[in-house]
């Protein structure tokens, strides 16, 4: 960092202003650094014990689950099935992480109860004449985000290639995903302008200090809580306040559960505007907000939802999730086209004696839209 020395107020304006970027910057990366490390480790943990555990023929093909759900009753966060399944692949496939691990476990003076992680006597899993990066620029220059979207590529040469690039090249995490979804290696290898290829992709707006600090993987890891307002408009809130405060005030079993409820499937984050538990029907009640008229992807979107909250959220004795879409305006016929062969909880057609009108619902949000 350079110094001003200008004697004024100017250059005590500059000088703070470059120390607090300049530290920032760091705090950044040794959040990301720390994140990274630690799901390594316990992708090492998983395999470990797959290999080793003693007792792991009792869990075994339910491991993860088992795992998830104990982790998850400890308080921990960011421990799904998904996320586990995940760490354990990134394990697989980036064993050099292993070489950087013993200077910074040391440092942090980390211990362990059961399985010992001795970074230099680990056997790397790779080949002597396979290309790799080294483990410290990879670290130094890739969040877990980057990893994430890297070991969905399952050819190695292709997945070093979106490395070097993303290194070379200082792509955030919707860069990397547009390179890879792209499929950019191969475009690359079939061009003869390759740099003009590669060039196209980074032209997207940086990722600001908010949105670093509120991927959800780093709040998660800092047991932060996730705020609504990080992905709601301002119509959106007026709209969602209406509609939890009259679901609430109805007196019919209505629960409040959770308000942008995040789900996620690999890097992928999806927001679950309101969910109720109903307390007569016994079963949540998942309503998707849409400040714009129906589409036929919306329902799609909550049957996603709908099959997640049965394989993760359901308890003993719950019936199947209820969901709600709710939009400005609808085409009857694509509503109809689209949620043909759907579970018909998709519209409550089961439930609608203990639920409220659709329309009712329906007239808050265009009431407040139209304000």
């Amino acid at each position: 960092m350079e110094i001003v020395k200008r004697n004024n107020f100017e250059g005590l304006i500059d000088n703070v202003y470059q120390t607090h970027c300049l530290l920032q910057e760091n705090a950044q990366r040794n959040v990301n650094l720390n994140l990274t490390i630690r799901n390594w480790i316990v992708g090492y943990y998983i395999v470990e014990y797959e290999q080793n555990g003693q007792d792991r023929a009792k869990y075994g093909a339910n491991l993860i689950e088992e795992l998830s759900l104990k982790l998850k009753t400890k308080g921990l966060k960011g421990f799904s099935i998904s996320a586990l399944k995940n760490h354990r692949t990134f394990y697989l496939l980036y064993p050099q992480i292993s070489q950087t691990l013993s200077g910074l476990l040391q440092s942090i003076n980390f211990q362990q109860n059961n399985f010992q992680i001795i970074p230099d006597t680990l056997k790397s899993q790779t080949t002597s004449d396979e290309l790799t990066i080294e483990p410290e620029l990879l670290l130094s220059r890739l969040t877990y985000s980057h990893f994430i979207e890297l070991i969905r590529v399952d050819d190695s040469t292709q997945r070093l290639f979106y490395e070097v690039e993303a290194i070379k090249n200082n792509w955030n995490i919707r860069e990397l995903k547009r390179a890879i979804n792209s499929l950019l290696a191969f475009r690359t290898v079939m061009s003869t302008n390759k740099e003009a290829v590669i060039g196209k992709i980074k032209n997207l707006k940086p990722e600001t200090n908010a949105e670093i600090i509120r991927n959800p993987f780093i709040l998660e890891f800092l047991d932060l809580e996730e705020k609504s307002e990080y992905s709601e408009t301002e119509l959106e809130t007026r709209i969602l306040n209406h509609l939890q405060e009259f679901l609430i005030e109805l007196g019919t079993g209505f629960c409040f559960e959770a308000r942008q409820k995040r789900i996620t499937f690999d890097n992928e984050h999806y927001r679950i505007d309101l969910v109720f538990y109903h307390k007569i029907l016994k079963c949540n009640v998942l309503i998707d907000l849409k400040v714009r008229e129906y589409r036929y992807a919306d329902a799609g979107q909550m049957n996603l939802y709908l099959n997640y909250f049965k394989e993760n959220e359901m308890s003993d004795g719950d019936n199947p999730p209820v969901g709600i879409i709710l939009c400005t305006s609808k085409s009857d016929t694509l509503v109809r086209y689209s949620t043909a062969g759907m579970d018909d909880k998709l519209f409550v057609s089961k439930y609608l004696v203990k639920l409220p009108d659709k329309k009712v619902l329906e007239e808050i949000v265009k009431r407040e839209f139209d304000k």
